[in-house]
C-alpha cells in the first residue's frame, strides 16, 4: 500500500470527486443491504415462527442501531402479520426490485466518477515519466539500454494500469462493503459475528504468506521484458547488417532464449496469482460451513435468534465473500504491479546533475569568446579530457582533429552542457557556462552531427523543429541555403513528405541537408559541426559541404573533422591525442611542424 499511496498523490486535485465516489458506493451498499433485509420478515411468517421472542428481530435497545433498515423490516412484518400476506409479499418484491435498481444505479455512478480519476492518474504518470526522460542528461542514455527505458514507459505503465489502478476501486468499495455488512451482522447476532471474525484473519494470513514471492518474480519478468525489447530495437536498427552477415539465425536464437525465459517466469507468476480466487473461495466455504454449524446451534437453543433471521444473516455473509475474494485477488495483483512501480520510480528518481544553478543568468547573445580553462572530464574512473585550455574568438573557425577516441566529440559536447566538466571551467563572455540558464545557452548553438537525426514527421516539421512555429517562407529559405530545396520540391508531396522512421525515406545526403536547414533556421551565433560529411559519398559530400560553407559564414564554428580537406582554411586547427592537445596552429604551420597533423594529412594524401 505504501507504493500505491505514492500514486494516489496524483488524485489530490480530485478530492470532491473522490468523496462523491465514496458516497455513491455507500448508497449502493446500503440499498443492497436493504434488499436482503426486506426478505427476513417474509421468511419469518413463512416459517410460522410467531412466538414472542421470534416476533422481535432485535431487542428495543438495538433497534436504534440499525435505523432505517430496522424500521423498514418492522413495517413489512406488521403488514404480513395483520393484513393481506400476498399484498405484503408483492410490496416486498417491488421493494426488492426498486432497491436493486437503485443499488446498481449508484454502483454505475460510482464507476462513472472513478474511471476518469483512474485515467487521470495514468495520464499524469505517463507525462511525468516522459518529461523526466527528456530532462535527463545525455550521459544517462549511454549507460541505459534503450529497450529497457521503452519498456518502463510502456509495459510498466500498462502493468500499473492492469495490476494497481484497476484495483483501486476494490480497495475502496470492498472494505466499505465488508464494514457495512459486518455492522448489520452484529445487529442480527453479536455472538455469531464475533465467532466469524476469528476465522477471517486466519484466511487472510494464509493468502498473504503464499503471495510473498510474487513481487520478486514480477520484477524479474519486467527486467527480462526490457532486455527483450532492447534486442528487438537493435535488430530492427541493424537489419541490414544482420542480413549482410547472414546472422538472422544467431539473432533469432538470442531472442528465442529471452522469450523462453520470460515465458517460464510469467507462468510461475500466473500460477501463484491464479491461486487467489480459488483459495479465497475455499476459505469462504469453510467459514460458511462453520457458521452454519455454529449458527444452527444458536437457533436450536431457542435463544431468540430464529431461522429466518439466521437465513438473512447467511445471505449477508454471502455478500462479503466476494469482497474478500476480490481483496485477495487485488492483493496478488498489487504485489505484481509494485514491481512495475519500483522500476518506474527508479527512473523518476534518477538524479539529474545537469540543471540550472539557483541564480542562473540569462544569456541572449554571444559577444566575445569561448574559453576552455584546464578542462577535464571523466566517465567514472576513465579520464577522457585531460587539462585542455584554448580560446575561440567570436567569428573564428576552430577545427578539432585527431584519431578516433581522442576526445573530440566529448569536448564539444561540454559546450552545450550535454555533459558537465569534472575539472576546470568553460566560459562564454567571461562567465562559467554552468552559471547560465541551460535553455538560453543551447539557443545560442546549432549542432550538425555525423548521424543526421530526423523524426517520423514531415520534412517541414523536421526543419522547423524547436523554433516554436517558423513561417513557411523562413523554412523554405533555410532549405534553399542548405541546398535542400531542390530535392524537396522533386518529392510528390514537397515539404509535406514524411521523412520516415529516423529519416529512412531520404538518402544520407538528403537527411544531412535537412539537418543543416534546421540549423540555418535556428540561426545560432555558435555552430558545432561534428564530422557532418564523413559518412557521405563524394557527390553528396560536395553538396553538403557547400551547404556547410554557407552555414558557417559570419558564425563562430567548432568543426570536428575526419576528412582534413574540409578544415584547411580554419583559423586554428587543434590536434587532440588521448584527451590532450598535441598540436595547434594553422594548416600551413602544422604541416611545417612535421608532427601528428602532417602524418594524418599524408595518410589522406591531402596537399
Amino acid at each position: 500500500m505504501k507504493k500505491i499511496s505514492r500514486l494516489l498523490k496524483y488524485l489530490a486535485d480530485y478530492k470532491g470527486k473522490i468523496g462523491l465516489y465514496f458516497i455513491f458506493n455507500l448508497l449502493s451498499i446500503l440499498f443492497s443491504l436493504l434488499t436482503i433485509t426486506m426478505l427476513v420478515p417474509v421468511l419469518q411468517v413463512l416459517f410460522k415462527q410467531q412466538d414472542s421472542a421470534a416476533a422481535k428481530m432485535v431487542a428495543p435497545t438495538r433497534q436504534a442501531s440499525i435505523g432505517l433498515i430496522n424500521q423498514a423490516s418492522a413495517y413489512f412484518k406488521s403488514i404480513i402479520e395483520h393484513e393481506d400476506k400476498l399484498r405484503a409479499l408483492a410490496m416486498v418484491c417491488v421493494a426488492v426490485v426498486i432497491f436493486t435498481v437503485l443499488k446498481n444505479l449508484f454502483l454505475y455512478l460510482a464507476l462513472y466518477v472513478l474511471n476518469p480519476l483512474r485515467n487521470a492518474v495514468l495520464r499524469r504518470l505517463r507525462d511525468d515519466l516522459f518529461a523526466k526522460t527528456l530532462s535527463l542528461p545525455i550521459g544517462f542514455f549511454t549507460e541505459e539500454r534503450k529497450g529497457d527505458l521503452i519498456s518502463r514507459m510502456t509495459n510498466d505503465i500498462n502493468e500499473v494500469e492492469l495490476s494497481v489502478m484497476s484495483v483501486l476501486e476494490v480497495f475502496i468499495r470492498e472494505p466499505l462493503t465488508i464494514m457495512v455488512y459486518l455492522c448489520a451482522m452484529f445487529f442480527f447476532s453479536v455472538k455469531l459475528t464475533l465467532f466469524l471474525l476469528i476465522f477471517l484473519p486466519v484466511a487472510g494470513l494464509i493468502i498473504g504468506r503464499i503471495s510473498k514471492s510474487l513481487r520478486k518474480s514480477s520484477n524479474i519478468a519486467q527486467e527480462q521484458l526490457g532486455s527483450m525489447m532492447g534486442v528487438i530495437d537493435e535488430t530492427l536498427v541493424g537489419m541490414r547488417v544482420l542480413k549482410a552477415f547472414s546472422a538472422e539465425k544467431h539473432q533469432h536464437l538470442k531472442f528465442m532464449k529471452m522469450n523462453n525465459t520470460l515465458f517460464h517466469t510469467r507462468n510461475r507468476i500466473a500460477a501463484r496469482r491464479e491461486l487467489a480466487s480459488p483459495m479465497s473461495e475455499t476459505m469462504g466455504i469453510i467459514v460458511v460451513s462453520i457458521i452454519l454449524w455454529f449458527g444452527g446451534r444458536i437457533v436450536f437453543s431457542g435463544s431468540g435468534f430464529d431461522g429466518a433471521s439466521f437465513l438473512g444473516y447467511i445471505g449477508m455473509f454471502t455478500q462479503i465473500i466476494n469482497p474478500f475474494k476480490n481483496l485477495s485477488a487485488a492483493f496478488y495483483n498489487v504485489q505484481k504491479g509494485t514491481s512495475a512501480i519500483d522500476r518506474i520510480e527508479h527512473l523518476l528518481h534518477v538524479e539529474n546533475n545537469i540543471t540550472d544553478a539557483p541564480a542562473a543568468l540569462p544569456i541572449k547573445s554571444f559577444e566575445q569568446k569561448i574559453q576552455f580553462k584546464n578542462v577535464q572530464f571523466s566517465y567514472g574512473d576513465k579520464k577522457i579530457i585531460n587539462g585542455i585550455s584554448f580560446d575561440i574568438e567570436k567569428g573564428k573557425v576552430i577545427a578539432l582533429v585527431g584519431a578516433s577516441g581522442a576526445g573530440k566529440s566529448t569536448l564539444v559536447d561540454l559546450i552545450p552542457r550535454f555533459h558537465d566538466v569534472t575539472g576546470g571551467e568553460i566560459l562564454i563572455d567571461g562567465v562559467d557556462i554552468r552559471n547560465y540558464k541551460i535553455d538560453d545557452l543551447r539557443r545560442l548553438m546549432g549542432v550538425v552531427s555525423q548521424d543526421p537525426i530526423l523524426f517520423n514527421d514531415t520534412i517541414y516539421n523536421n526543419i522547423a523543429l524547436g523554433t516554436g512555429g517558423a513561417s513557411k517562407a523562413g523554412v523554405e529559405e533555410a532549405a534553399r541555403i542548405a541546398h535542400a530545396d531542390k530535392f524537396i520540391m522533386l518529392k510528390s508531396e514537397g515539404y509535406d513528405t514524411m521523412a520516415g522512421d529516423r529519416g529512412v525515406r531520404l538518402s544520407g545526403g538528403e537527411r544531412q541537408r535537412v539537418t543543416i536547414a534546421r540549423a540555418v533556421l535556428k540561426n545560432p551565433p555558435i555552430m558545432i559541426l561534428d564530422e557532418a560529411t564523413s559518412s557521405l559519398d563524394t557527390e553528396s559530400e560536395r553538396i553538403v559541404q557547400e551547404a556547410i560553407n554557407t552555414l558557417m559564414k559570419n558564425r563562430t564554428c567548432i568543426v570536428i573533422a575526419h576528412r582534413l580537406s574540409t578544415v584547411q582554411h580554419a583559423d586554428e586547427i587543434i590536434v587532440l591525442e588521448k584527451g590532450s592537445i598535441a598540436e595547434r596552429g594553422t594548416h600551413a604551420s602544422l604541416l611545417a611542424n612535421n608532427g601528428i597533423y602532417k602524418r594524418l594529412v599524408e595518410m589522406q594524401q591531402v596537399r
